[in-house]
C-alpha cells in the first residue's frame, strides 16, 4: 500500500488499451462507463480531476512506424485516436450529469476546445472534469509524457496512472510468477532499472516538478477513490 498525502487536484492517465475492456480493439462502452463512475465519485468528494487518454485501442504510432509509415505521420494518426476516446469519455460522463470539457492539443474547434492552460484550470475550479486529448500535439512524444506535462501545467498534486495491474513489479507479473511487487519507488529507481510503468521522459518530467506518480489497477471498480484515500493497493513513485 502506498502513502499519499492530501489531494486537491489530480490528473488521471488512462491508456487506450484500458478502454478496450475484454475486446481486442476499439472502445468498450461498459468499461468507459465504469471509469466514469470512478471519476464521478472522486469529483463528488471535492477533488478536482483532469484526464489524459491514450489512443492505443485504435492506433499506435510506434506500431504504424514499425510497418513502414513515417513516424511523425503515424504519431499524428495516434493523436487523432485519442480525440475519439476523449469524446467517448465526455459523452458518457455528461450522460451521468458530470460537467466535462475536452481540450485538444491539435485545434479542432468544431468538436472540442483548443488546449488553453488558464481555461482548463478555471474549468476545474468550477467543478468540471477536463479531458486532455491529442497528447502534447507533437510527434515523438507519448501520452505518458503528455500526462506528466499537463499535471505540471495544471499544478496537480499527483499523477495517477491507471494500468492493467495493481502497481509496479520488477517484471510482468502475468509472465513471471517471481516478479517482485514494489510499494514505493523513487524516480531514479524507475529510470535506472528501466521499469516500464511510464516512459523515461514522463518520469523525468514528474521528477523535475516533484509530482508523485501513483500506479494502480484501472480494472478495479472504485479503485481510484480508494487510492486517493490511502486505501487499496498501489505503488507510489516519488522523491
Amino acid at each position: 500500500m502506498g502513502t499519499p498525502g492530501p489531494y486537491r487536484r489530480v490528473l488521471l492517465k488512462v491508456s487506450g488499451e484500458a478502454l478496450m475492456g475484454d475486446g481486442a480493439y476499439g472502445i468498450d462502452l461498459a468499461t468507459v462507463d465504469r471509469i466514469a463512475d470512478d471519476v464521478m465519485a472522486v469529483v463528488a468528494s471535492g477533488i478536482q480531476v483532469c484526464l489524459v487518454v491514450g489512443g492505443g485501442n485504435i492506433f499506435r504510432g510506434l506500431s504504424g512506424a514499425a510497418q513502414g509509415m513515417d513516424r511523425a505521420s503515424a504519431d499524428q494518426i495516434g493523436m487523432l485516436a485519442t480525440v475519439m476516446n476523449a469524446l467517448a469519455m465526455q459523452n458518457i460522463m455528461e450522460n451521468k450529469g458530470m460537467a466535462t470539457r475536452v481540450q485538444s492539443a491539435i485545434p479542432m474547434s468544431s468538436v472540442c476546445e483548443p488546449y488553453i492552460r488558464r481555461r482548463a484550470i478555471r474549468h476545474m475550479e468550477k467543478g468540471r472534469v477536463v479531458i486532455f486529448a491529442a497528447g502534447t500535439g507533437n510527434p515523438f512524444f507519448t501520452t505518458d509524457t503528455a500526462a506528466a506535462l499537463r499535471a505540471a501545467e495544471m499544478r496537480c498534486d499527483a499523477l495517477l496512472k491507471g494500468t492493467q495491474v495493481d502497481g509496479v513489479y520488477s517484471a510482468d507479473p502475468k509472465k513471471d510468477p517471481d516478479a517482485i511487487y514494489h510499494t514505493h519507488l523513487n524516480y531514479l529507481e524507475v529510470l535506472s532499472n528501466d521499469l516500464k510503468v511510464m516512459d523515461a521522459s514522463a518520469v523525468s518530467l514528474a521528477r523535475e516538478n516533484e509530482i508523485p506518480i501513483l500506479v494502480f489497477s484501472i480494472q478495479d471498480p472504485g479503485g481510484l477513490a480508494r487510492v486517493l484515500s490511502g486505501q487499496g493497493t498501489f505503488t507510489t513513485i516519488g522523491k
